[in-house]
């Protein structure tokens, strides 16, 4: 008998936003699937270790190649901090925005923007 790996989806009151309307709706539905299989399909430990393997590829590499692993980051961390703003403190937000900043200038420098 083969045994079942998947991790249960996580508890709470709601998946979606409630009232969401417009782009907010859509992108939470489209998202779903990704944050579902990513969340229960995937070790745990497979979405940390990639952005720090990514992170440090935008610090190391001094080139385009580094600029965009920095963006592969900055994607995921805006993907982040969208589906949670509505759920956020001020504190919270200003961290998120400040990682995104960081992300941004990170990733100009390496394409030779800045």
């Amino acid at each position: 008998m083969a045994a079942n790996n998947k991790r249960p989806l996580p508890q709470g009151e709601r998946f979606f936003t409630p009232g969401a309307t417009g782009l907010r709706k859509a992108v939470e539905q489209r998202s779903s699937v990704p944050m579902t299989y990513l969340f229960t399909q995937v070790p745990r430990w497979v979405p940390p270790v990639l952005l720090v393997v990514l992170m440090l590829a935008g610090f190391a590499v001094t080139n385009p190649l580094g600029g965009a692993a920095a963006l592969v980051v900055l994607a995921f961390v805006a993907w982040l901090a969208y589906l949670s703003w509505p759920s956020l403190r001020v504190g919270a937000k200003v961290l998120r925005v400040a990682m995104m900043t960081f992300l941004v200038l990170l990733a100009a420098t390496r394409f030779g923007l800045i």
